[in-house]
């Protein structure tokens, strides 16, 4: 079993630092937050890119859409009151990245991609990124409307913006989501020759199945003012069969069939 990378071992210590100052509400969150990125980042691309080419294993990707994740939280935490979401976002990043750098993916079952492949690739995991953020903003936002029932919400949820600005959030990260997540789908029926054969039926079928579940909920939004635990459930449902579809199924693949998806130029 390989041992951890100082930069790995730098980015979970990072994480969880940024994690403790999310919770806090301090300054310094940027500043940490950004070092443990640019950390997992250099470990990223020393576990990814192999002989000129990117090889993306379970651990690999685990690992790459966790950093996007945790990025575009940073990112997004510059404009609009999400960085408490850090509580979650970061710890998973940094568990991820430690997973990546202790068990990695055997690498005579991961074929080398070409760019084109290695791009689509890399906005679905944006799409799932985007999406991750918007379920932990769901998850969020259920504690916050169960505070509220229960009346303890200005003692327990200080933490938290407002109700309203919550779920503002949330559809501004799914519509987002959503249209990576159709770009994802029709750059990949470019790459699609056999489903069976390729072994992406599975996936693809569980993908638009997420797809219609978050066009629902946005459909339902605009059309009734969907709202509150409707949104929440919907929202959460979409997620746990999108991260089904990928992850659920390259695990089955990778792990209990040993092989992979197949693509062109592979």
């Amino acid at each position: 079993m390989p041992s951890p990378s100082v930069l790995t071992v730098l980015a979970c210590a990072l994480y969880a630092t940024s994690a403790v100052l999310a919770w806090r509400r301090q300054r310094l969150l940027t500043v940490a937050a950004a070092l443990a990125l640019t950390s997992h980042a250099g470990a990223l691309s020393i576990e990814l890119f192999l002989d000129g080419a990117l090889h993306i294993g379970v651990s690999e990707a685990l690992s790459l859409f966790a950093w996007q994740s945790a990025l575009l939280l940073w990112v997004f935490s510059f404009r609009e009151p999400v960085a408490v979401n850090g509580v979650l976002i970061y710890p998973l990043a940094g568990m991820l990245a430690a997973a990546a750098a202790v068990l990695p993916s055997p690498r005579s079952a991961v074929e080398p991609l070409s760019w084109q492949v290695s791009l689509h690739i890399l906005i679905s995991l944006l799409a799932a990124g985007v999406l991750t953020l918007a379920a932990v903003q769901a998850a969020a936002l259920a504690i916050q409307e169960r505070l509220l029932r229960r009346h303890a919400l200005a003692s327990r949820s200080s933490h938290l913006p407002p109700l309203q600005l919550m779920e503002r959030l949330l559809f501004q990260m799914v519509a987002v989501g959503f249209g990576l997540l159709s770009l994802t789908l029709l750059t990949g029926l470019w790459f699609v020759e056999d489903w069976m054969a390729q072994h992406l039926a599975h996936k693809t079928v569980l993908s638009i199945i997420a797809w219609i579940v978050f066009g629902v909920l946005l459909w339902g939004r605009w059309r009734y003012g969907w709202r509150g635990r409707i949104a929440i459930r919907w929202a959460l449902s979409g997620y746990g069969i999108l991260i089904l579809a990928y992850f659920g199924t390259k695990i089955i693949l990778e792990q209990v069939l040993q092989k992979h998806w197949a693509w062109p130029g592979s």
